[in-house]
């Protein structure tokens, strides 16, 4: 005989707002209640949603983009209860696919605007922008940013499991110490009620979650979550700790294609489909492995760019005022990227159209050096055979018109 057909242990309906479904939360606290039960060594197909909920349209306006409302993302599918799972266990996530709806071939890449989110660049580029991506099988291609079509690296941005309540605590303790530290908000999110949503729970739980439950915005160490992975594929295995009786798994925040550090914040290909996993419990795993944090193994498939094919550009940590940082990355990849915005803007690019594309195309973004005092080093790849021009830096380059991004409708040239 041959395999069973693999059963979608959750479906989400886009025609219903976000906050209506009851399989889909937009925060971590280990009592939102489980939605269905998936067995060990199970293999099974999860629906989820693009991570605002159906907030951006495909159209040519970044309006959208402005205002999202951030107090509602982001909108995973879950959690799920893995049969055998217990506190010190390892939940093995074997992903063996994940696709766009087939009604739904398209995603999305955005700048949030400076006061709503922000980006890597946004002291450069602080209005919000917007790139719609089409899909054909593999590849995508975008009518906002003309001249570039490549392969795919689809993948989840958020996979993790529940926190402990004691691990909880501390989340929302050390964030909030962060926050008093700096003075402000803009270091971390902390619990926010407004917007907060838990699938099925209601009344006095559904209102402790809201005051508890912490923001699913940044990854942490102890469960992984948003990590924006792009190496986390077709074939990757990841190893999640798992804190509370029968793991409760979410998953969502699927991405097309990403580039290395996301960097315009809503950076990768965003979009709403369908992944397929094969879940398995590794029993007493976390002890075995000394565990501290997930641990992953990509999978083989990954766009392929011959040896030389990647335009590999330089940034060390003097800022752009020619301040001098100490062995800082985050300085150094900031000049990084913005050296090879100053490069592609010599094809008649504009310089948002470069950033959005630095944020979902498959370039290879690294730390080169961490040690040569006072200066780091990083360095991000850009892979020559995306565009359908030469961009090698000895063929001289030529204008072209590349027509514009989306832009907002008050925006500012």
């Amino acid at each position: 005989m041959g395999r069973e057909a693999i059963r979608t242990a959750m479906s989400v309906d886009r025609n219903k707002p976000a906050s209506e479904h009851q399989g889909v939360h937009n925060r971590w606290h280990p009592d939102i209640p489980a939605v269905a039960t998936i067995k060990n060594g199970e293999t099974v197909k999860i629906e989820c949603l693009d991570w605002t909920g159906g907030q951006i349209k495909n159209d040519d306006s970044a309006d959208d983009i402005r205002d999202v409302d951030l107090t509602g993302v982001h909108y995973l599918t879950g959690p799920f209860n893995i049969e055998t799972a217990e506190p010190g266990d390892v939940l093995v996530v074997e992903i063996a696919d994940v696709q766009p709806f087939e009604d739904q071939p398209w995603g999305f890449t955005g700048v949030f605007a400076k006061d709503n989110g922000g980006g890597f660049l946004s002291d450069f580029y602080p209005q919000a922008a917007k790139a719609i991506w089409d899909f054909e099988g593999i590849f995508c291609s975008s009518r906002h940013i003309p001249g570039v079509r490549f392969a795919g690296l689809i993948h989840p941005g958020i996979l993790g499991c529940a926190p402990s309540a004691e691990i909880l605590a501390q989340w929302n303790k050390r964030e909030a110490e962060l926050v008093q530290a700096h003075g402000t908000d803009a270091v971390a999110k902390l619990p926010e009620p407004r917007n907060a949503y838990a699938g099925a729970a209601t009344g006095d739980l559904l209102a402790k979650i809201r005051k508890e439950g912490a923001r699913t915005i940044p990854g942490r160490p102890e469960h992984g979550g948003n990590c924006d992975i792009k190496n986390l594929s077709r074939g990757s295995k990841v190893y999640l700790p798992v804190h509370v009786s029968g793991a409760k798994f979410s998953v969502g925040d699927l991405h097309f294609s990403q580039g290395d550090g996301e960097i315009s914040f809503c950076g990768a290909i965003e979009m709403a489909g369908v992944i397929t996993i094969k879940f398995n419990v590794i029993k007493n795993g976390m002890a075995q492995m000394d565990m501290k944090s997930p641990l992953f193994i990509p999978g083989p498939v990954e766009p392929q760019f011959g040896p030389g094919r990647y335009l590999t550009f330089e940034g060390f940590s003097v800022d752009h005022n020619g301040k001098q940082h100490f062995l800082d990355a985050t300085v150094a990849y900031r000049e990084t990227c913005r050296r090879c915005i100053e490069y592609l803007r010599r094809y008649g690019y504009s310089d948002y159209q470069v950033y959005l594309l630095l944020s979902c195309a498959p370039v290879q973004g690294h730390i080169a050096g961490l040690v040569d005092i006072p200066n780091a080093c990083t360095t991000l790849g850009l892979p020559m055979d995306i565009f359908d021009f030469d961009i090698r830096p000895e063929v001289p380059a030529q204008r072209r018109d590349m027509g514009s991004c989306a832009f907002t409708s008050d925006h500012r040239a």
